[in-house]
């Protein structure tokens, strides 16, 4: 989607019902900083404020993803136009919070090895020893928590019984048997349990 375009089409709309940043802001309970950011194409408005944005504008969602009016002839072409642009977006989004994983855990893992290492190894009071290891300690388990959140949070699992795809819990994806990131865990749909690969998309 051309972000751009959307947010100088959401500036001539706002102006055609006479409101400024200000007044359109206040209506949605936002600031009038995030209005500004979405007319100079830096942010979208977020999926939870569209319909009360189209409704204030007098647009529906498809023109405002679109970034302009739609005739009738072409409505059901751009909505789906619009669908798969939101698709691709989404599973980017995903893809790149999963590659963000990475860069928390290796990291923070391989710091905390070379601090037991040193604490192991290196000549020191034994005071500073113990403080040594539980601060590496801490340090991998804080990363694995978060990477955990991250993988959870990103894309979907896919029960390999009936293909629902669905996002676990915290706790089911934290206390679930895994490899990589195919966890064993219970389908909410067939209820039964499998080996589940992470997806990036709800559907095929």
């Amino acid at each position: 989607m051309d972000q751009i375009k959307i947010g100088k089409f959401i500036a001539s709309c706002r102006k055609e019902q006479g409101m400024t940043q200000a007044v359109l802001a206040e209506k949605l309970g936002i600031s009038d900083r995030a209005v500004s950011k979405w007319e100079t194409g830096k942010a979208m408005p977020d999926s939870g404020i569209m319909l009360a944005l189209c409704d204030l504008l007098k647009i529906n969602v498809n023109e405002l993803l679109s970034g302009e009016r739609i005739m009738a002839e072409l409505y059901d072409k751009r909505a789906e136009e619009n669908l798969l642009a939101m698709k691709r977006e989404i599973e980017e989004k995903n893809r790149q919070m999963l590659q963000a994983e990475y860069w928390v855990v290796i990291p923070a893992v391989l710091a905390g090895l070379v601090l037991i290492f040193v604490a192991s190894f290196v000549s020191m009071p034994a005071w500073l020893r113990v403080v040594l290891i539980e601060f590496a300690l801490v340090m991998i388990l804080t990363a694995v928590f978060i990477a955990v959140g991250i993988e959870q949070k990103a894309g979907y699992y896919e029960c390999q019984s009936c293909g629902h795809r669905y996002v676990p819990t915290y706790w089911q994806t934290n206390l679930a048997p895994h490899a990589g990131r195919t966890r064993y865990m219970k389908c909410p749909k067939c209820g039964k349990r499998s080996w589940q690969r992470k997806v990036l998309t709800k559907e095929e």
